[in-house]
């Protein structure tokens, strides 16, 4: 038999005997209540004593060598074995026993259990047996072996609703859910024929029945011993009705937290939607307006403007990347693909951000390597650092390099900025903690990192972060590397070599939300492009049907006042001219859906609010060369 120590404690706690477990060198284990209460030892003074304390001096020697023979060929003796034996109790008394011996299998080795009974008086053992019995706080049944209630407690009588009389001398199987009697007779026969010591949560869902017909969840040990009268069998029964009801009350409420956090994920889906069309109106017309003007003064009013709507773009995207991430809608779409691409798209993202703040940003990467991962929550991650870099960095440089390690490689997002304290490092990927400059106002809400390492985990991927206070931060992220490519001439990209091309011709804008239609018009007409607007694909119909040429390029919303898309939109327009104009599908949706119209017409999809530099810089080049900018 093996045994494991929850198991014998188990065992211990619910037998009505003295039971003493002794490892191979013949030093008691575990002995329970009734042993220590039998040989007169309070709580644990066994443990640890050689068993032959509990003997008498003169059969010691002779135990010892006993032992050693048992040892080498352990088996099970039960009690009434014909063996004259004695006890001996701490004060010296000397009492006639019986003794069971059953060979226990740990993790320590071969252990012996013991079981101890004192007949030396019939009348005194009865009265002990009984105290025990009726003092256990669970409902405690034996049966024989025949499956007859022989003795019963009084927490029995009270669980099950029966008297005594009732009960005793009946089938155990009237105490079962009726469709279950029958079944138990032959798993009974069963544990008859090979009985074990079960002990309690078992992981079987059992059942009682009480008198009155009701039935309840019910956890039961079995302890199998032998007496002068035959086999039994000792059941020790636990109501866990009141664990199943809080077991219940916790899923409960699980599933009321699931639900209210699938209402608040479509409350905050919705609301960022609905945000981001006014926040996207500013941005465009703050982009227009800083056209239109020559004063310092004004100027530096619209760039504190521009800050303030960049501040809540970036809490608008946290609070729907946290509520997303909590909702369990993020799942990541793995694909190999080169290190380079992501590294060149974030590197003109965040060009011009560093060159305003005079820093120098440089993108130095392995231009072959290829990796595995989801490119778009990579990218995100990796954003993040950059984003944080350029921020907490106030003079100096941004590095976002790569190195690699056997089949790996980190990328690594290194700056010379304000550093952060070593006591911060375990807090700072938790929601809400935020690095603060000194002598700064607190800037955002904490969310960024958090969101970073949920992701992280989400895709796999170590990430690691490196500070010390005063000489800057290193944040990296390890890739799986699955191959590599062909190999162009490696470069080492400086922030200085960016360049916005400019040009001019027709656009295509179709949007529904008037104020966001006027204000992209303002923004394109200030630049100098001409401005045709439509409200639906169907307008965007009638709209192109006036023009002769193609536009040079289409900008459209995502979802559009008739129900159309602006996948439809940009199909509708490039079938009227049969060619392939260049188009941007702009939208503050992030599900799986706009990744597909990106599949089912080759454009850019641009988040919404969009970052109006960056945006006319990409009008520009598509407009110039004919053809979709790379992503």
């Amino acid at each position: 038999m093996k045994l494991d120590s929850d198991a014998a404690i188990e065992i211990l706690k619910s037998s009505l005997d003295a039971i003493v477990i002794v490892n191979g060198d013949g030093n008691i284990v575990l002995a329970n209540q009734v042993a220590e209460q039998l040989f007169g030892y309070g709580e644990g003074e066994l443990v640890g004593e050689k068993v032959e304390v509990l003997m008498p001096a003169g059969f010691r020697g002779m135990h010892e060598k006993h032992r050693e023979r048992y040892g080498a060929a352990p088996r099970s003796r039960p009690l009434v074995s014909g063996l004259s034996l004695k006890g001996q109790r701490k004060d010296g008394a000397i009492f006639d026993a019986e003794i069971a011996l059953t060979p226990v299998e740990s993790e320590s080795g071969t252990l012996v259990s013991s079981t101890i009974r004192d007949i030396s008086a019939d009348d005194t053992s009865e009265a002990y047996f009984r105290n025990v019995l009726e003092s256990a706080p669970d409902a405690m049944i034996i049966i024989d072996h025949f499956g007859k209630i022989t003795v019963v407690n009084g927490q029995a009588e009270r669980m099950f609703g029966y008297s005594r009389k009732e009960l005793l001398g009946e089938e155990v199987e009237m105490l079962l859910p009726e469709e279950l009697r029958e079944r138990h007779i032959s798993h009974r026969a069963r544990f008859a024929a090979n009985p074990t010591l079960r002990p309690m949560g078992s992981d079987m869902e059992l059942q009682g029945r009480r008198k009155d017909g009701s039935l309840f969840p019910v956890e039961i040990s079995l302890s199998p011993f032998s007496s002068a009268s035959g086999a039994f069998i000792s059941s020790v029964i636990r109501d866990v009705t009141s664990r199943k009801e809080m077991e219940q009350d916790l899923i409960d409420a699980r599933q009321d937290a699931e639900r209210a956090n699938k209402a608040n994920t479509a409350f905050l889906a919705a609301a960022s939607h609905d945000l981001r069309q006014p926040v996207q109106a500013l941005a465009l017309l703050n982009g227009a307006l800083r056209r239109t003007i020559d004063s310092e003064l004004a100027l530096e009013m619209v760039d504190s403007q521009q800050a303030s709507l960049d501040a809540m773009t970036n809490l608008l995207n946290s609070l729907l990347d946290i509520s997303r991430l909590d909702a369990g809608k993020v799942e990541p779409e793995f694909e190999d693909f080169r290190v380079q691409r992501l590294v060149d798209r974030l590197f003109a993202e965040f060009s011009r951000q560093a060159g305003q703040k005079d820093l120098a940003f440089e993108a130095d990467t392995c231009e072959t390597v290829v990796v595995r991962s989801d490119p778009n929550l990579l990218g995100e991650v990796i954003q993040n650092f950059v984003s944080n870099a350029i921020r907490y960095t106030d003079a100096g440089s941004v590095k976002l390099t790569c190195r690699q390690e056997g089949t790996d490689i980190w990328i690594d997002v290194s700056d010379t900025g304000i550093g952060i304290d070593t006591l911060q490092l375990d807090e700072i990927f938790q929601e809400f903690h935020q690095i603060k400059k000194p002598g700064a106002e607190k800037e955002g809400f904490g969310l960024g990192l958090a969101i970073v390492k949920r992701l992280a985990d989400l895709l796999g991927h170590e990430i690691h972060v490196e500070s010390e206070i005063g000489r800057g931060s290193t944040f990296s992220i390890c890739l799986p590397v699955v191959g590599q490519r062909d190999a162009r001439a490696s470069r080492s990209r400086k922030s200085n070599e960016t360049a916005a091309s400019t040009a001019s011709g027709l656009i295509v804008l179709i949007e529904d939300d008037v104020n966001v239609a006027n204000a992209w018009g303002l923004l394109l007409e200030a630049e100098g492009y001409r401005v045709a607007t439509a409200e639906s694909a169907k307008e965007a119909r009638a709209v192109i049907d006036h023009i002769d040429a193609a536009p040079n390029l289409i900008i459209s919303d995502f979802h559009l006042l008739d129900g159309s898309t602006g996948v439809e939109a940009v199909a509708m327009v490039r079938e009227k001219f049969d060619e392939l104009i260049p188009a941007f599908i702009v939208t503050g949706d992030t599900s799986k859906m706009v990744d597909q119209a990106r599949e089912t017409v080759n454009c850019i999809i641009l988040n919404k609010p969009v970052n109006t530099d960056e945006l006319l810089k990409s009008a520009a080049s598509a407009i110039e060369t004919g053809r979709v900018p790379e992503s």
